[in-house]
């Protein structure tokens, strides 16, 4: 990958998925400067943001990482470009590569999330919290901003009354410091695969020795 199309000139390490309402108009003042924010953070952060190729909040997002010089991929619900731009009405701007599922949006979500190693989720309504749940039940790492929207509360209070544990989830209402929570929890999960994969090779050639 040609580090000159990243202002940070380092190969990105993570892809990191944003969730976010399409229609904002309820989403307060802040989402737009926060949205564009946490684009820039990714992206400083050695990210590559993944996004479901929509407008309103993971928009907004793309631009920030686009301004930061960064690489946006976006999954589409559509089947063809065609179709992405006069049946579903979605955007192509500020993204460097499309992929057009098919599956509408219900699968396109499921595909987002299990393509990116952690969903931070901003200002959204119940497409959102779709990828919320989907992205816990796959025990992701989540990062939520906290801001003056209501789904950050909501997220909380599915938490507390689901009893499924805490999960791996961060909360912070300044972008930056939310993206290096979401980062440390990716590192951390990855320090935990690589000593599992090392314990169960050591395992296998050990009993393959006897």
């Amino acid at each position: 990958m040609d580090s000159k199309n990243l202002s940070n000139n380092n190969t990105p390490k993570y892809r990191i998925c944003i969730s976010g309402a399409a229609e904002t108009s309820h989403c307060g003042e802040s989402a737009f400067s926060k949205a564009i924010e946490l684009g820039k953070e990714i992206i400083k952060h050695n990210g590559v943001l993944v996004t479901g190729a929509t407008t309103g909040f993971p928009f907004w997002t793309a631009r920030g990482a686009k301004e930061q010089g960064g690489i946006v991929i976006g999954l589409s619900p559509a089947s063809s470009e065609k179709e992405h731009l006069r049946v579903y009405k979605l955007p192509t701007e500020y993204h460097d590569l499309i992929t057009y599922t098919g599956f509408g949006y219900s699968g396109r979500n499921l595909l987002l999330t299990r393509s990116s190693d952690a969903v931070i989720v901003g200002c959204g309504r119940l497409g959102t919290l779709n990828e919320f749940t989907i992205a816990f039940e796959d025990k992701k790492p989540i990062g939520v901003l906290e801001g003056e929207w209501e789904v950050d509360d909501i997220i909380k209070e599915i938490i507390a009354k689901g009893h499924r544990g805490r999960g791996k989830i961060a909360y912070s209402s300044d972008p930056k410091e939310l993206v290096e929570k979401v980062i440390a929890l990716i590192d951390e999960e990855k320090k935990l695969e690589q000593k599992e994969t090392t314990e169960e090779v050591s395992k296998e050639s050990h009993e393959g020795g006897e």
